[in-house]
């Protein structure tokens, strides 16, 4: 991924936010027939070891999607998470079109993207538990949470032994934060206004994105 140094984000604990915050992955990985993507959940556990020193990613896939057979085991998967993202106007930019017009349309976005071998756990008990703990995670904040135990025993049983498990040890771990930090304090301001009354889904997030840079000043 291209990151000029102004984009690069390096902090761990940040990355992991977007990842738990956006759970729903482009896992890509390497198949005979070339690049596969599949788009899957994954749960973040951040603890690191010697194996994955910038976390692990866990996760599951239907027993009937190849991505679990067809992958070469000699290259690393990617995983790519992406959080908020707004198209930016150059009209914007409070200081410098005034100044002379030499500006352009740009787009702000953060994404991070995570490397590392795909680890296949074919265990109904490793599964059942990281069933568990993704439904708890998505269910727990609901007025009345679903869980695993509401459905019928033999029911889950049969959901389990249909899925296989991915694990993701994550060996390089890069973030890249286009959030305006190229451009000066006052169109930085004007970008924050016009994303504050701006349509766009993630407007307000970028708002805020590009607000911290300027305390960052």
């Amino acid at each position: 991924m291209y990151t000029p140094a102004h984009f690069a984000e390096t902090r761990a604990d940040v990355m992991h936010a977007l990842m738990a915050a956006h759970p729903l992955g482009t896992l890509v990985t390497l198949t005979p027939s070339g690049l596969d993507a599949n788009h899957i959940p994954f749960e973040i556990d951040p603890s690191a070891t010697a194996a994955a020193p910038h976390g692990t990613l866990l996760a599951h896939v239907a027993r009937a999607n190849p991505v679990w057979r067809d992958l070469a085991a000699s290259v690393d998967a990617l995983v790519i998470f992406q959080g908020p993202q707004a198209y930016i106007t150059p009209t914007w930019y409070v200081e410098t079109k005034p100044a002379g017009g030499k500006v352009v349309p740009t787009w702000n976005y953060c994404v991070v993207h995570a490397h590392g071998p795909l680890l296949v756990r074919d265990d109904p008990v490793w599964l059942r538990g990281q069933l568990e703990r993704l439904v708890h995670r998505h269910e727990s904040t609901r007025p009345a949470p679903w869980h695993l135990s509401d459905a019928p025993a033999d029911f889950i049983e049969k959901q389990i032994a249909a899925i296989v498990g991915i694990e993701i040890p994550i060996t390089r771990l890069t973030g890249k934060w286009k959030v305006s930090q190229n451009r000066s304090p006052a169109d930085r301001a004007g970008v924050v206004g016009g994303l504050a009354v701006a349509p766009d889904r993630d407007a307000a997030a970028m708002a805020g994105l590009v607000q911290a840079t300027l305390r960052q000043i």
